[in-house]
């Protein structure tokens, strides 16, 4: 399986100096343990990197401080997160037939959790990894008035890693551009093209560190692993 990592956020709400994926984590980065999970996945053949070029040579210097012996290649990334991930669709390998996306940022998902993703091409040409929603979520309206309470039996928090055919994630890209389409997810992309998006069971410790109260829930998960 082909795994696309984007990494060349900047991650202002965690309010670092630079690339948050680069900052310490226990003995490793957030980076660090991110990549340390996706190549210990055994179906994971070959890694994209996706990041700015000021923050290589660090990503590099991890890769080698790892260990890591599965192919890993340097994008560069974009302006956004949809231009990066674009541009880590052009530069996997003509062979590449799906290829899975995981936020660099999600340091805590398992090897387990890629293998399931990957399995789940079996039935599927676009999935994610999602866990159901637990809260009463409540929709809001400019003035702070609720507007909607969705059912929770349907809402489901959606995470990575992200799924899909080559070919049609690189269409869906093709015509995010043409119509001026800003999405978070590449899931998204494929809603709009009218393309089915599967759900694949996630995992609750499966974060994403935005904030330093997500890098101190992170600590303390990694403490209960270790």
């Amino acid at each position: 399986m082909h795994l696309l990592i984007p990494a060349a956020g900047v991650g202002k709400r965690m309010g670092a100096d630079g690339n948050k994926l680069l900052l310490p984590l226990l003995e490793h980065s957030i980076m660090g343990w991110t990549l340390k999970t996706a190549a210990a996945a055994s179906s994971v053949e070959w890694i994209g990197i996706i990041c700015q070029a000021i923050d290589e040579p660090a990503f590099q210097a991890m890769v080698t401080e790892l260990g890591i012996t599965k192919p890993i290649v340097f994008i560069r990334g974009g302006d956004t997160r949809q231009d990066s991930v674009n541009n880590g669709l052009q530069a996997l390998p003509a062979k590449a037939q799906q290829v899975l996306i995981h936020d660099g940022a999600r340091c805590l998902a398992t090897p387990a959790l890629f293998d399931r993703c990957t399995a789940a091409f079996a039935d599927c040409q676009g999935f994610i990894a999602a866990v159901p929603v637990k809260d009463t979520i409540k929709q809001v309206n400019s003035s702070g008035i609720i507007t909607a309470t969705p059912d929770r039996s349907q809402l489901w928090a959606a995470q990575t890693p992200q799924g899909f055919d080559v070919a049609l994630l690189k269409d869906a890209h093709t015509k995010g551009q043409s119509h001026g389409w800003t999405v978070t997810d590449d899931a998204a992309l494929f809603e709009k093209c009218g393309l089915a998006v599967h759900i694949v069971e996630g995992e609750e410790t499966n974060l994403k560190v935005t904030t330093p109260v997500d890098l101190a829930i992170a600590e303390f998960i990694l403490r209960q692993r270790l």
